[in-house]
């Protein structure tokens, strides 16, 4: 089997899969049953000055039959006492030494930052993961998000903690910025080790609509709360790969945080940049037993792909995210439908001709085609054209010239594999960027000057 084992700036770890800092690593008991179900990692519940928490704290978006698609917290850092916290996490670091074991931090002061520092290294903590990311109720008392949304301050924090700190120092960014990789290069001016992400996204859920009160209720009131789950996935994938690919971060490790639910979820981010994973609305859903699952799958898919190590997984889809102008306008794409298996719905039709470029048709007579612009060329004049190639009044069938290879009918077709995108040899690479080197931009009349 590859080998799973990973460094993360000198913090070693059997395996990439860590607990992200929440509520399923609140406590020492229950790191320490993560760490015997197979977990490699945890990291601890904020830790800070103890706060009082309310109720409810949870409101969560379904899709259909799946539970919890997105989930709403507006819980904050650790309710515990910190005495409590540190005692736990010296005998859970003592149970589990080859384990990984991040203290998450939050505070105000210097002096603050210090002492906290300073006391969560004594029990034996691995490194420290600085959270600027929560979204809600402390970035209202000027921490968490607040910091991470000023470059400024992140770097100045940064640098008190790097100052202070004997373990590798990670910094947790916040997705409710403008730009994730201003953030990044902030971490990394004031000395990061490495950068987690994302933390949740400031959101509404939804509303009761009979009590007129946000969810989740707290006595008739609520507030914006942090989002998280398989729905943010998207979200993170794209801030990770920012950042991995930015000049001036590639080589600080990154933590991957943000809808991870399966080994599946944890190879794409990082093939993306990640070096290591943080789980938490899964195990909150499901229990500490996935690991399980992702640990062999993520090994049964190294095996498959040649790869000892996954080390060797690490970056490998980086180099293909790149800019839109840097994209192959040449490559052309058309849709196929498979008669044989088209169950006649017209989802794709209906999707076709509503919402994407009205080249999917049905029926057998004989139709005029209107004149309009061709969405390879300029304006053509109406031709006749033969609709029901295939026999069948419901079967749809695709236009090529006109079909513009966007994939939505592939898409919203309930049949695996009936339509599937088929690339039309023979065209030209060309980019934008191309195009406006060479002085050249396409408009809806053609080739023009710029």
């Amino acid at each position: 089997m590859a080998d799973l084992s990973i460094n993360f700036a000198g913090i070693k770890s059997p395996n990439p899969f860590w607990l992200a800092s929440a509520p399923p690593a609140n406590t020492g008991e229950q790191v320490m049953r993560a760490f015997d179900a197979g977990w490699g990692g945890a990291v601890w519940k904020t830790l800070g000055d103890p706060i009082l928490n309310v109720t409810s704290r949870f409101a969560a978006v379904d899709l259909g039959t799946y539970k919890m698609m997105g989930l709403n917290n507006i819980e904050l850092i650790t309710d515990r006492p910190l005495d409590v916290n540190l005692k736990e996490m010296y005998e859970v670091k003592k149970r589990y030494p080859k384990h990984a074991l991040i203290a998450s931090l939050m505070t105000e002061t210097k002096e603050d930052w210090r002492v906290l520092i300073k006391r969560c290294e004594d029990v034996g903590v691995d490194g420290l993961e600085l959270n600027f990311g929560c979204p809600h109720g402390m970035c209202e008392r000027g921490m968490g998000s607040s910091v991470g949304q000023e470059p400024k301050l992140i770097t100045e924090i940064t640098s008190w903690a790097k100052e202070f700190a004997k373990t590798p120092v990670l910094i947790k960014l916040t997705p409710n910025t403008g730009d994730i990789t201003e953030a990044g290069l902030a971490a990394v001016a004031g000395g990061a080790d490495g950068l987690s992400l994302i933390n949740t996204i400031k959101s509404i859920i939804g509303i009761d609509l009979n009590k007129m009160v946000p969810f989740p209720a707290v006595a008739g009131a609520s507030t914006n709360g942090g989002y998280c789950g398989p729905a943010v996935k998207p979200i993170a994938l794209y801030m990770t790969a920012a950042l991995a690919r930015e000049q001036g971060i590639r080589n600080t490790p990154i933590s991957g945080i943000g809808g991870i639910s399966n080994w599946k979820d944890a190879a794409e981010f990082i093939a993306l940049g990640a070096t290591s994973v943080q789980v938490c609305t899964a195990v909150m859903h499901y229990g500490y037993r996935i690991v399980g699952d992702m640990i062999e799958g993520l090994s049964e898919y190294l095996d498959a792909q040649g790869m000892k190590s996954v080390e060797e997984l690490r970056g490998r889809a980086v180099g293909a995210y790149r800019e839109w102008g840097d994209l192959d306008l040449g490559h052309k794409l058309v849709a196929r439908i498979d008669d044989k298996s088209c169950i006649g719905c017209q989802l794709c039709v209906t999707a076709c001709h509503d919402g994407a470029h009205q080249c999917i048709f049905t029926g057998r007579e004989e139709k005029q085609r209107p004149p309009h612009a061709h969405a390879h060329g300029n304006a053509t004049p109406p031709t006749p054209f033969r609709v029901g190639a295939i026999a069948g009044e419901r079967l749809p069938w695709v236009d090529e010239p006109e079909c513009v290879g966007c994939n939505l009918c592939q898409l919203v077709c309930p049949v695996p594999g009936c339509i599937t995108m088929q690339e039309v040899p023979g065209g030209k690479h060309e980019t934008w960027n191309d195009r406006t080197r060479e002085g050249r931009t396409k408009l809806p009349g053609g080739i023009h000057d710029v």
